[in-house]
């Protein structure tokens, strides 16, 4: 009997088989089956979920609660308007309906002007906030403590670990920031530019409304990812994605006037030049015979002196006005947030570039 059993037990079919010996038992195939196999992406998924499950949540109920409240904003804005009959009114303005309005149109911009003036505020700085609070550290700080060792032990590849790791921050911010942008446009429908005085081609005008916001949104995504795979410091990398979010966002505003030819309208030499109260007035003066544009400084002509003559002296022909018209609003946006996506495309083609490189 006891030769039977040893028997049994050398050929793993005994009752050591089952892994208390050295024969290969169910328990051993199992635990072999599950170090082996690949973690899926949901379980990737998962685990970037984990590890940065407060920024997300964060910038998730932040959005629903700003969203909340445009709607609330937009509501009472809409109320004002409708009551005291203020659409398409300014302060000054040569509509014969908005004629003795300029006292309500003051009192709604008191009222709202800096509310609307802080959600602007906010969907231009939240590009800048997701580089260096979400897009620096996602690399970064694994990179710095070493976690993402034990990641890549675990038969993930290092293409295949920073494409989970970008995947879900990229569609939160996508809908958050769509979220947002789409709920600011609802409202600026109701209050922008002529009743408010913040006009579609000013600074945060612009850079809140439509496809920007979101596009340099994943600007800011990409430049925190690629800045903390190339400097693996944390802290170091959130003040570099922030100086280059502001570099960037600087010079995109210094090209957005050339993005389309203006417009231009010319008047006779007598006439004052007259744009309308939306559009973005680039440039204006005089024009001569030679098609020379001189400004009045530049020819010496004074209002005090012989103004007149002077133009004839430099044979000025007429008056001209350089303009993007608000229907150029749109156009220009969509090339912007274009060439700003591109460079965001770019930018994580390097962070991957570099990821191969040092890892793979």
């Amino acid at each position: 009997m006891t030769g039977t059993k040893a028997h049994l037990t050398a050929n793993g079919s005994g009752p050591d088989a089952g892994g208390t010996g050295h024969g290969d038992g169910p328990g051993d195939r199992a635990g072999r089956r599950t170090a082996g196999r690949r973690p899926s992406p949901r379980g990737l998924a998962w685990l970037v979920w984990r590890q940065h499950r407060l920024v997300l949540g964060v910038m998730l109920a932040g959005s629903a609660a700003a969203a909340v409240w445009g709607a609330v904003l937009r509501g009472r804005m809409a109320g004002f308007i409708d009551a005291h009959h203020l659409a398409g009114c300014s302060l000054i303005s040569l509509v014969p309906r908005c004629e003795g309005t300029q006292e309500a149109v003051g009192a709604f911009r008191a009222a709202y002007h800096s509310s609307l003036q802080l959600a602007e505020l906010g969907l231009v700085l939240l590009p800048a906030l997701i580089g260096v609070f979400l897009g620096a550290p996602l690399i970064a700080r694994e990179l710095e403590a070493g976690t993402h060792q034990l990641v890549l032990t675990q038969s993930v590849g290092p293409l295949r670990w920073l494409a989970a790791k970008l995947a879900l921050p990229a569609l939160v911010v996508l809908a958050a920031t769509s979220g947002l942008s789409a709920v600011f446009a609802w409202l600026w429908q109701v209050g922008g530019d002529e009743v408010s005085g913040s006009y579609w081609y000013s600074t945060l005008g612009f850079g809140s409304l439509g496809p920007i916001p979101v596009a340099y949104a994943l600007l800011g995504l990409a430049v925190g990812t690629l800045t903390g795979l190339l400097l693996r410091r944390t802290v170091a990398s959130m003040a570099l994605t922030l100086a280059a979010m502001i570099v960037l966002q600087s010079a995109f505003h210094l090209l957005r006037p050339y993005l389309m030819p203006v417009t231009t309208t010319e008047f006779g030499r007598e006439s004052a030049t007259r744009a309308p109260d939306d559009s973005w007035v680039l440039g204006e003066g005089y024009t001569t015979r030679s098609g020379a544009r001189p400004s009045a400084e530049g020819m010496g002509c004074r209002p005090d002196g012989d103004y007149a003559a002077c133009l004839r002296e430099h044979e000025v022909t007429g008056r001209f006005l350089d303009q993007h018209p608000v229907a150029h609003h749109w156009p220009l946006a969509w090339i912007e947030a274009g060439l700003v996506l591109a460079v965001a495309a770019a930018l994580t083609a390097v962070a991957f570039r570099v990821m191969r490189r040092r890892h793979g």
